[in-house]
């Protein structure tokens, strides 16, 4: 006499007769009409089951007068609700490859149906076979990039190394982190370059240095600061003259005398070139005397000497000075080649001079402090 437990077993198979789902019955996976001829080849251990009709199994049931059959349909849709998951895009889901071609991989995750992990959705790097990245048994995280809703549930692993990239690049940014990456192409606005497989737009007014031609540039590995990084608008941005900027002014100090290139002359200062960096004279900072007017002192091309007054290297600009190197006040106007002439002997009087304020200050805080300590 076919027990309970077998009239059950074969309820379910027959709702589920003539689909593509896949069911666990008593501990065996089971597999019916298309879905069995579509994966018997490809997974042989699984067994197929023979169904009978409905009609068979009710009959069945009416033949034994013990057999409470309303009590049978309950729990019959207990055990299709317990088999009931759905998933839907975005979901991160855990699941066991269990076939693997050259489309992609079938994945089991416990649902009604396999998931599909297409060839493309296997790596954030670009894979030609998917058995070079993953294998049958292979029990790992997956997300959900179409939901059963959809149709076929289909499943990546692509987006959520995604999302790890994302998150360090976030970091990056805030960090201020240079990062080193290669020009892969371009267009009329910049260069478009790729950072860990993810594509990135430097604008053509972020690159340190003019060139003729976009083009010229494919190929080159370059050093950038990250100034955007937005994963839901999938927009990276990239600025070259603020990596090279700022690793340049770090190289200056205060105090330090450099030599440059007056760029520009503007009403309150000029932009000097220091040699793949640029840097501020402002006008205060030109000559102990008043300047009233920046053309008169400096014109562009001229070649000059500075003193380093300040840096910032987030930001890579560098503040500069010619005031501070005047043997007499007023020299720059008067005679700068005097100025430039004097300018290290000059700066290290300046410096000695810092160092000397610096210690006094440092003194009579110690001293305060012994007062301090004596009253108390």
């Amino acid at each position: 006499r076919t027990s309970e437990t077998e009239l059950l077993e074969q309820l379910i198979m027959q709702r589920i007769l003539s689909t593509q789902r896949t069911i666990a019955v008593s501990g065996v996976r089971r597999e019916s009409g298309a879905a069995h001829m579509r994966h018997a080849k490809a997974a042989p251990q699984r067994l197929v089951c023979s169904v009978a009709s409905l009609e068979n199994v009710d009959a069945q049931m009416d033949q034994d007068d013990s057999f409470d059959k309303d009590a049978a349909y309950r729990r019959f849709e207990e055990l299709l609700g317990d088999a009931d998951v759905s998933f839907n895009q975005g979901d991160k889901i855990t699941g066991t490859i269990f076939r693997v071609d050259n489309k992609g991989a079938f994945v089991d995750v416990g649902g009604k149906s396999a998931a599909f992990c297409p060839t493309s959705e296997l790596s954030l790097s670009p894979v030609s076979k998917a058995s070079d990245v993953v294998s049958e048994g292979t029990v790992r995280e997956f997300y959900v990039i179409r939901g059963e809703g959809y149709g076929d549930l289909t499943v990546s692993i692509r987006q959520l190394e995604l999302e790890v990239v994302w998150e360090r690049l976030k970091e990056m940014m805030a960090e201020e982190t240079t990062i080193t990456a290669p020009v892969v192409a371009v267009n009329r606005g910049g260069v478009l370059v790729d950072v860990n497989s993810i594509r990135a737009f430097c604008p053509g007014s972020q690159l340190s240095r003019r060139v003729p031609n976009f083009e010229q540039l494919i190929g080159t590995e370059m050093e950038f600061k990250i100034i955007e990084a937005d994963p839901e608008k999938n927009r990276l941005m990239l600025s070259n003259k603020r990596a090279v900027t700022s690793d340049a002014a770090a190289s200056y100090n205060v105090g330090d005398v450099v030599k440059g290139t007056v760029m520009s002359v503007k009403p309150y200062g000029a932009f000097i070139d220091l040699g793949g960096i640029s840097g501020l004279l402002h006008i205060s900072q030109i000559s102990h005397d008043r300047v009233m007017d920046v053309e008169k002192v400096l014109a562009v091309g001229d070649e000059i000497k500075v003193m380093v007054l300040s840096q910032d290297q987030k930001r890579g600009r560098v503040g500069l000075c010619t005031k501070k190197l005047e043997p007499t006040p007023g020299d720059m106007l008067r005679d700068p080649a005097l100025v430039y002439d004097k300018a290290e002997e000059m700066a290290e009087l300046f410096k000695k001079r810092v160092e000397a304020a610096e210690a006094a200050a440092l003194e009579g805080d110690d001293a305060s402090s012994n007062e301090e300590n004596q009253e108390a």
